[in-house]
Formats: structure tokens, C-alpha cells, sequence
């Protein structure tokens, strides 16, 4: 929303003339500051949408709740909830229901609410600081542990952004009916980035408004196919209502935790809400902001929440107990559903492609997004929009192509990469979860804005939790999956190295009490400066 000065020939009012004029410094002051910055921002000034009020001088008052200015804030977090319905998580969803039936639906409405905490973390460190995560990562961190995060992160994102990617192609290749291999539409996938460029051009709000079109497709889609298939309501509802768990289920538990946190996610979060133009100098206005955005977040994460609980309850009524519940993938998801419920009208196999090809071009969109924001801020690069998007499309698309051709040979290979993939996202995630706490606790950082002892204590716990449960998958797949000494070696000196930067990043951030521990990474910390 931006002020508007009359054009006309009409006096102003001694109150208008003294807000226009209020405006022309505020947004001749952000030019100049743009222009003297050398640093990479997330959003230009003039890029920015305009919160304002008549009553804008108070700049310790929260204003009253208004629909008008909740609607102006809405967008960023929609766009955070994409990664709650990547292919990824659709994946996860399906194989949960398939296998654990209903009883896995109150651990996926837990997983949300805590990957909202996350993410509202996030949001509070981009409008209390005016900068985002890999911006300030940049700052906190010697340089050599900077560029090991930087990498970290870009790790996680190419292992998502495969995923999203072959997500998309297999939606194209259900809807071309076989014609279009898989390869072809990756391909067709990889063209997002030009997709997004253009959108840009046009505002924030324009792209904001495809992802919204998009999670509508989402929602349609699996709703439609909900209704179909007629889930049992009262199983639903025990299914979120009383915590059940199973030795059986004990995998699709932790996948269903494991994909709500997206390392990737928490990055793109805290540069997204740097797209309205909040001054973060004004307490009042940063408070302002923080609860549309609180409300705004909450709302897109119930959203998605109620589409995956659509996608798992109906292949729990359709799959659960049966012989092809174990061997459900992406991959041959539609066709067993199409078997499963014939054709009809619509055929729910080219229903189930629409949200799937929905959900994987709005991540695919949103990941390079992130990976913009994540290789500008960690790196300091300031280079045009398109070649940023190149770049960082590049990273993703090259690797994906040739997994595509490699991979493209049976169904039980795609899913074999698909577990590679699960494990090397779960490996980043203490990457951007440690940092984040880290940042939102210091004062000198975010000012009256830290987080208090109780919910430090409490993100921590979720932190913590959610570690522990990706480090159970990853134990898990390497007892399965490491053969061979050399290989071991490798996989124990990696693992050695991982979790001596992982102690760096917690002794670091303060959260441990003063031990010997706290004293051995002073005088390590004292060596690094």
C-alpha cells in the first residue's frame, strides 16, 4: 500500500501536506541509504510494500488491529508454508497413511505447530533486525564457519529442490499420459526460474498471488479426492485426538517430523517478511508487525496442515492393511490410486497429478527463491536478478537432470534416492535451527525483541527434539545402508567432523551453562578473533 499525493490542483490540508512531506523523507532517506549500502539486501526499497497511518509519528504504540493492514501483511507466510507441501512431504504423508492409517494424524498436527514456532522465530529475527538469517550469519560467525554454513545450506536446498523438481516431472508425466520421460519434464520444471523473474518484475504482490492460485490447486485437488474416497470421520478424529504409536510406525513418525522443518524454509522466512517496509527503529510498528505476521503464519500452517491430513487420510482408507502399502511412492501413487477408485468423471490419477504438479512448481519457485537470498547474504554477492536466479537454478538443475537419467530406470531406484535425499536434509538441520536460536536470544542483536527465558527454554527443547528425531533416521539408514570398510571409515570420520561443528555452534550460541566446556571454546572463540 503506498501514499498517493493529489495530482489535482486542490490545496492540501495542513495534515496531508505534513504526512506527504513525512513520506518524501522517509522513502528519500531508504534511496540514498540503498544507494550507499554496498551490501546484498533482500528487497530493494523500491521494492517494498508501504505500511501506512495517519497516526504514524508514535513510533512506541502498537496501532489497533485493523482487517485492512492484516490483509497488506499477508503473503509472506504462504509462501514459507509451500515447503509444509513439497513433494517431499506429500511423499511422507502418503507412505504415513499407507502404512500407519489414521494414527499418525496427531503427530502431524504436533510437527506443524512445531515447525510454526520455527518459523515464527524467523519472522521475528527479519523484522526485528532488518536482516535475514544468512546476513547475519555472515556477521556472527569467523569466516571459515560462515562459508561451512553457507555450504551447509546450500546442500540442503539442492537435496530439496531435487526432490521438488522430480516431484514436478512426475506430475507432468501423469498428465502428458506416459509421453513426456521424466527427464523432459525436469526440464520443463528447470524453466521456473525465468517464471519467477517475470513475476517479480511485477511486485511483490503479483507473485504473492500465484502462490496463492497454486496452494488453491493444492487444496482442490486433495479435497476433491478426499471427498471421493469418503475417509472414516470417526478414525480422523481419534487419529488427532489420542497419540498412538507402534514399532511398526516408528519410521513414518519420524518422517513425518523430519519433513516439516526444512532447513532452506527457515532462511527464506526471515528475508520474506523484509518485503513490507517496516522500520525496525519504530518498536511499535516492529511489534505491529510481528503479530500480523504471527496471525498471518498461523493461518497458511493450518492451511497446509488440512491438506496434508487430506492427502494421508486418503490413502490411509484406501491403502492401509493392504499388500501395495509398503511399495507406495510418488512414483506409482497415482496409478494405484486410479485402480484403487477406477476413473469416473474427473480420474482421480490426473487429479492427483494437478496437486502434485502444484505443489512441486510452487516449491521448485520458492526454492530458488531461498537460494538467492541464502548464496546473497552468506556471500555478500550483489549481481542482477536473473543472473542470481541462473546461478542459483544451476546448482539444482544440473545434478537433477543427471539423477533424472540415472534414476529413471525403476520405480524402487526414484525411492532409493529419495531416502539419500530425506538424509542428506536431515543432516543440515541443526545448521539453521542452532544459529536462529542463537541470534533471536542476544539482545545486542535484537534488542527489546529477544525472545524471554521460557520461550528460549521451550525453542531449544524443540530444537532439540526435533535433532534427535533426524538423528535416529539417519542412524537408522546407515545401519542399513553403510557396506564395507572403507566406506565405514568415511561415514565415521564425516560423522566425527559433523558433530565437532555442531558442539562449535551450541558453545557458541550460550545456551549451555558455564562449564569447563563454555571455557575450552572461549579461548577457541579468543583464537579466532
Amino acid at each position: 500500500m503506498s501514499a498517493q499525493l493529489r495530482q489535482d490542483h486542490q490545496p492540501l490540508s495542513h495534515d496531508e501536506e505534513e504526512e506527504a512531506s513525512r513520506l518524501l523523507r522517509s522513502q528519500s532517506s531508504s534511496a540514498l541509504q540503498s544507494s550507499s549500502d554496498d551490501d546484498e539486501v533482500a528487497f530493494e526499497s523500491r521494492e517494498k510494500i508501504l505500511i501506512v497511518d495517519a497516526a504514524d509519528e508514535d513510533s512506541t504504540e502498537v496501532p489497533p488491529f485493523s482487517w485492512k493492514k492484516l490483509w497488506l501483511f499477508t503473503g509472506p507466510g504462504f509462501l514459507m508454508s509451500i515447503a509444509f507441501l513439497d513433494p517431499g512431504n506429500l511423499e511422507g504423508d502418503l507412505q504415513a497413511g499407507a502404512i500407519a492409517g489414521y494414527s499418525l494424524l496427531w503427530l502431524l498436527m504436533w510437527a506443524t505447530a512445531m515447525g510454526l514456532l520455527v518459523q515464527l522465530l524467523s519472522a521475528r529475527l527479519g523484522v526485528a533486525t532488518g536482516r535475514h538469517l544468512a546476513e547475519l550469519c555472515r556477521e556472527e560467525y569467523p569466516k571459515w564457519a560462515g562459508l561451512v554454513l553457507w555450504f551447509m545450506a546450500e546442500l540442503a536446498l539442492i537435496g530439496a529442490d531435487i526432490q521438488e523438481v522430480i516431484g514436478s516431472a512426475i506430475a507432468i508425466q501423469i498428465l502428458s499420459n506416459g509421453f513426456l520421460p521424466l527427464w523432459a519434464g525436469v526440464l520443463i520444471t528447470a524453466s521456473d526460474c525465468f517464471l519467477l523473474l517475470i513475476l517479480e518484475n511485477y511486485g511483490v504482490r503479483k507473485l504473492e498471488g500465484v502462490f496463492a492460485v497454486l496452494i488453491a490447486t493444492m487444496a482442490l485437488s486433495f479435497a476433491w479426492m478426499f471427498v471421493d474416497t469418503k475417509p472414516n470421520g470417526k478414525e480422523l478424529l481419534i487419529g488427532i485426538l489420542v497419540p498412538r504409536l507402534s514399532s511398526r510406525t516408528i519410521r513414518q513418525a519420524v518422517g513425518v517430523v523430519g519433513c516439516v522443518i526444512m532447513p532452506h524454509n527457515v532462511f527464506l522466512h526471515s528475508a520474506l517478511v523484509q518485503s513490507r517496509n517496516i522500520d525496525p527503529h519504530k518498536k511499535g510498528r516492529v511489534q505491529e508487525a510481528l503479530n500480523y505476521y504471527s496471525i498471518e503464519s498461523s493461518i497458511a500452517l493450518f492451511i497446509s496442515f488440512i491438506i496434508n491430513l487430506f492427502v494421508t487420510t486418503v490413502f490411509a482408507k484406501g491403502f492401509y492393511g493392504t499388500k501395495q502399502a509398503d511399495s507406495l511412492g510418488l512414483v506409482n501413487a497415482g496409478q494405484f490410486l486410479q485402480e484403487k477408485y477406477g476413473g469416473g468423471l474427473y480420474p482421480i490419477l490426473y487429479i492427483w497429478g494437478v496437486g502434485l504438479l502444484a505443489a512441486g512448481q510452487s516449491s521448485t519457485i520458492t526454492g530458488t527463491y531461498a537460494g538467492q537470498f541464502i548464496m546473497g547474504g552468506f556471500l555478500n554477492l550483489r549481481l542482477k536478478k536473473w543472473l542470481r536466479a541462473l546461478i542459483t537454478r544451476s546448482f539444482a538443475i544440473v545434478p537433477t537432470i543427471i539423477v533424472a537419467i540415472i534414476f529413471n530406470t525403476s520405480e524402487g531406484s526414484l525411492d532409493v534416492l529419495n531416502e539419500w535425499l530425506n538424509v542428506l536434509q536431515s543432516v543440515q538441520i541443526p545448521f539453521a535451527l542452532i544459529p536462529l536460536l542463537t541470534l533471536v536470544s542476544k539482545e545486542q542483536i535484537m534488542g527489546v525483541f529477544k525472545i524471554g527465558p521460557l520461550l528460549e527454554k521451550v525453542a531449544w527443547t524443540v530444537a532439540v527434539l526435533v535433532m534427535v528425531i533426524n538423528g535416529y533416521l539417519l542412524l537408522d539408514f546407515f545401519i542399513a545402508e553403510v557396506n564395507g570398510l572403507l566406506f565405514g571409515v568415511v561415514v565415521c570420520s564425516s560423522t566425527a567432523a559433523y558433530l565437532a561443528f555442531i558442539i562449535y555452534l551450541v558453545l557458541r550460541s550460550g545456551a549451555l551453562p558455564s562449564t569447563c566446556f563454555g571455557s575450552v571454546y572461549k579461548r577457541f572463540a579468543d583464537s579466532d578473533t
